[in-house]
């Protein structure tokens, strides 16, 4: 199965971004076989409007089932939603010790968003 970790950069190391439509990238990690790939998100930081659900879209397209970031928006929320990935919620952290706390069951799945838009 896979994961994505909004992060603030490539590697395991690096810090999980707290934003998720306007994140840097996203640490995709494969349960199945420990390997990691990095997916550029910077199309969406100076995005008007529409981040969260074009992140949506680029977390759908690597096979994630799960998202791990800091906060989600409405749409966002609702785009991941109805394409069945699962959403956590984590309070900084690097992306490594993200990927920890979920294997280790430390984090709850969401409810819906936690932020409105645009912040």
């Amino acid at each position: 199965m896979k994961i994505a970790i909004s992060c603030q950069g490539p590697n395991l190391s690096d810090s999980v971004d707290p934003r998720f439509g306007r994140a840097k990238g996203f640490c995709v990690l494969d349960t199945d076989n420990g390997s990691h790939e990095y997916v550029d998100n910077t199309q969406n930081l100076e995005a008007p409007q529409g981040a969260g659900i074009q992140a949506a879209q680029n977390v759908a397209a690597t096979g994630a089932k799960s998202i791990i970031t800091g906060h989600v928006g409405p749409k966002a929320f609702t785009a991941l939603d109805k394409g069945k990935i699962k959403v956590y919620l984590i309070e900084g952290g690097t992306v490594e010790e993200a990927f920890a706390a979920y294997k280790g069951g430390k984090l709850e799945e969401a409810s819906g968003a936690d932020k409105p838009g645009h912040w």
